[in-house]
């Protein structure tokens, strides 16, 4: 039986931080260890999760936080055979996500890849509006698939889709790849998940895995995020340079369209093209980041200490 740690950065823990611990500690797979990367110890409430097994905090700062070196950190503490990264909103469905992503991991490609990570499915919290519950839908479909490096010419950039909101990693792969890439904006798991494909390894997507998770974004907040989604890919070209994003995009917000009119929902269409619109915007100007004037840069980010370690040689 494999061992599990889950491994949680955190920053202003609320409700469903609580919910998430709740829901660990109903699992029919018992994480041996609760691994928490506090951004700013004056956050914590140490009192409100006593009793809570496992449960271990490192406390960092905003200054210090990193998308990947932070959670290469927290696997460096861990000592079990599976890691499951989560954040801090992902609140497990049911009491059978750890079991069923553990197993996933026992799952291998066409031709015997072994699987490095399995991710779990994405369901829209109650409060989650129309659209993003398509888009939920549109990006963790109810079936499963295991992709490897043979799946490049169908799917493209969508072979290596993976997100930490909730995945698991075999910690000996983890290793051997030399975990994430440290010093990144975002997208630190699709960067891995490339590096996994590549060496010759699978991922799984593991549908029946299902967590809670769901933004209601604005368009501004869809532009700065997709700047910085975009910053990624173009501080990355071995990875994003020949499987463009653009097209996956289009595919989506043609698929979305369509399923407004269908539903009766054609309202809602505007409001479709305007946060498309924006999320387009700040992609393209992210690709484009180099060309553009510091204080623009820190404008369109939503990550501007990033910006200010880079800028001052940290990174």
């Amino acid at each position: 039986m494999m061992t599990v740690d889950v491994l949680i950065p955190v920053y202003k823990p609320d409700r469903r931080f609580s919910r998430l611990l709740h829901m660990l500690q109903q699992q029919t797979c018992q994480p041996n260890r609760i691994i928490v990367m506090n951004t700013e110890q004056s956050y914590w409430n140490a009192d409100g999760y006593k009793g809570i097994r496992g449960l271990e905090v490192k406390h960092l700062t905003k200054e210090e936080f990193d998308h990947g070196a932070t959670r290469n950190l927290a696997a460096w503490y861990s000592e079990a055979d599976v890691m499951v990264f989560m954040t801090d909103d992902a609140v497990p469905q049911d009491e059978y996500l750890l079991e069923r992503l553990v197993k996933a991991l026992d799952k291998t490609g066409p031709e015997g890849e072994p699987a490095a990570m399995a991710y779990a499915r994405q369901l829209p919290a109650k409060d989650c509006r129309f659209i993003e519950r398509y888009t939920r839908k549109f990006n963790y479909p109810a079936e499963g698939v295991i992709k490897t490096k043979r799946d490049l010419p169908k799917l493209g950039i969508k072979t290596y889709f993976a997100s930490n909101v909730c995945c698991a990693y075999r910690k000996d792969i983890f290793e051997k790849l030399e975990g994430f890439t440290a010093s990144t904006i975002f997208n630190e798991d699709m960067i891995y998940a490339a590096a996994a494909i590549q060496a010759g390894y699978a991922i799984v997507y593991a549908a029946d895995a299902q967590v809670i998770h769901s933004h209601n974004l604005t368009p501004m907040q869809q532009f700065h995020r997709n700047f910085d989604l975009a910053v990624s890919q173009a501080d990355h070209p071995e990875v994003f340079e020949n499987l463009p994003s653009e097209g996956e995009g289009i595919r989506m917000v043609k698929q979305t369209a369509s399923y407004l009119l269908k539903s009766f929902h054609f309202w809602l269409i505007p409001s479709l093209v305007i946060s498309s619109g924006c999320k387009y915007l700040g992609y393209r100007l992210g690709k484009q980041y180099r060309k553009l004037p510091k204080k623009m840069i820190l404008w369109c980010s939503m990550s501007p200490l990033y910006w200010e370690k880079k800028w001052r040689g940290r990174l």
